[in-house]
């Protein structure tokens, strides 16, 4: 009785749909992108999305669809005077998730965005001080050509 449980409980686990993988990128550097990208203005201390979103977000979601090559990055800000510097890193992040949120619901694969913060304390340099969203469509990932296979049939260091 307990081991055709046990086989019962593998069978179905075996049938559950695996979850996605997240895809080996991150969003380093990528602030100095200018082509492919779309900002988003939040109100003032919110993380809803503003009214435009959908419209502002469709037509880069639709890009994203048709190359499938290319990720997204989400780049959540806080404006200097949204609370102190954990505060605002909260408060970016929680932007963040909602425009990749909305970035999936048009039909982005999930595993395709990275939603990160950038608030003072956690970049060098100047960061932009508006309450926002930056999504940035990044270039086509280019990967390393494989080596060459030998020819089936040839062994390599073998003597006969």
């Amino acid at each position: 009785m307990r081991l055709t449980g046990l086989i019962l409980g593998l069978l179905l686990l075996g049938t559950a749909p695996a979850s996605a993988q997240p895809r080996d990128f991150n969003c380093v550097g990528v602030e100095a992108l200018e082509g492919d990208t779309v900002t988003l203005r939040f109100t003032h201390n919110a993380d809803a999305l503003p009214g435009d979103a959908r419209a502002t977000l469709a037509p880069l979601a639709d890009t994203a669809k048709a190359e499938l090559d290319r990720n997204v990055c989400v780049l959540g800000y806080a404006a200097a005077d949204e609370g102190g510097a954990q505060t605002a890193a909260h408060l970016a992040a929680r932007r963040a998730r909602a425009v990749a949120a909305e970035l999936a619901r048009l039909g982005v694969e999930r595993n395709r965005i990275r939603a990160e913060t950038r608030t003072r304390g956690f970049t060098r340099g100047r960061v932009d001080q508006r309450a926002g969203v930056r999504i940035i469509l990044m270039p086509a990932q280019t990967r390393p050509p494989r080596p060459a296979m030998p020819a089936p049939g040839i062994a390599i260091g073998f003597r006969p």
